[in-house]
Formats: C-alpha cells, sequence, structure tokens
C-alpha cells in the first residue's frame, strides 16, 4: 500500500533549498555589512578619524594585536590612545576579527591593502588611481566605496572618483 502525501514530490526540491540555505551566511560574508552591529564610538571616533573605521573582519587577530600595541607609530603617525580605551578597542577587535580563509594569512606590515585578497581585488586598477587627489591611497575606501562607511564594500557601491581618466573606468565596470 502506498501512502500519497500531498506536496511529497516537493521533498527533493525542499531540502535542496535548506542546503542552500545553510550556506547563505557564509556566501552574504563578502558582500554583507561588515561592521558589527555593536561597533563601539571610541573606534568609529578614534580610528575613523583619518581613515575608514576598517571592519575588524579585514584583519586577522594577531595584525589587530600588534596595530593596537603600536599605536605610537602608527603608520608613521602617532595615534595613542588612553590605556582604557586602547584595553576595550583591543578587545573588541579581537573579538571581532577575521577567521574565515580569506583574512587567515596577516599582511605584511599588517596592511590590509597588502593582502592577498586585496591585491587580488584591486589588481585591474591602474597605481596612478590611488595617486588621484580624491583618493590619496589604496587605504581611502570610501574615495570609490560609496558604503565604507558603514563597512560595506560591495561592488554594486562602486563609484568612480572624482578626476578618474576615462582609460581607467573599465577596471571599476569589469566583475
Amino acid at each position: 500500500m502506498t501512502i500519497h502525501t500531498p506536496f511529497a514530490h516537493l521533498r527533493p526540491w525542499l531540502a535542496a533549498l535548506c542546503l542552500t540555505a545553510s550556506t547563505l551566511p557564509a556566501a552574504w560574508a563578502d558582500s554583507g555589512p561588515m561592521l558589527p552591529r555593536q561597533t563601539p564610538s571610541a573606534y568609529l571616533q578614534e580610528c575613523g578619524s583619518c581613515h575608514v573605521a576598517y571592519p575588524p573582519g579585514m584583519l586577522p587577530a594577531r595584525s589587530w594585536q600588534r596595530l593596537m600595541t603600536g599605536l605610537d607609530r602608527h603608520y608613521g603617525s602617532d595615534a595613542s590612545l588612553d590605556p582604557a580605551t586602547v584595553q576595550q578597542l583591543a578587545g573588541w577587535l579581537q573579538q571581532h576579527a577575521g577567521t574565515y580563509k580569506r583574512v587567515a594569512e596577516e599582511p605584511p606590515q599588517d596592511r590590509l591593502t597588502r593582502s592577498v585578497w586585496f591585491q587580488r581585488k584591486h589588481r585591474e586598477i591602474d597605481p596612478a588611481v590611488w595617486r588621484l587627489a580624491s583618493v590619496k591611497s589604496a587605504a581611502n575606501c570610501a574615495a570609490c566605496h560609496g558604503g565604507a562607511e558603514q563597512g560595506r564594500f560591495d561592488d554594486d557601491e562602486l563609484r568612480f572618483p572624482a578626476g578618474l581618466a576615462p582609460q581607467h573606468r573599465r577596471a571599476f565596470l569589469d566583475d
């Protein structure tokens, strides 16, 4: 005797849907907001005063540890903070540091712009673009990424920086 249940023919599709849904958070990690919801205001204020307050998931924990213990010599600047703020931000950065494959390797000098993933994503950008007055350096994410201040770097929010020559625009349009 065969028991017919309604929608039995949908079981394989439902199983596939469930399997796909379980992998979505990992797939969205590259394109979704990367700044944690509970970002300390001190991080946004202190780190964001000179450059974009980079999402902590862009670097591994060891890189953040070295950066926070060397704020007095932060890439040629003295970015020292009071000990309580350093402790608060260092703990938060460690808690939210990148742990996925893309950031497992510590970049040279702990510069996210020297990381393998950054270099790969920006390999088509002509060095002249980094020197534009509106860009200044590869570390100025907000010059091209409209959502950088909120921790979003998806290609959908790319914009041409001011002064970009027509011959350099192709790199912004390729996927």
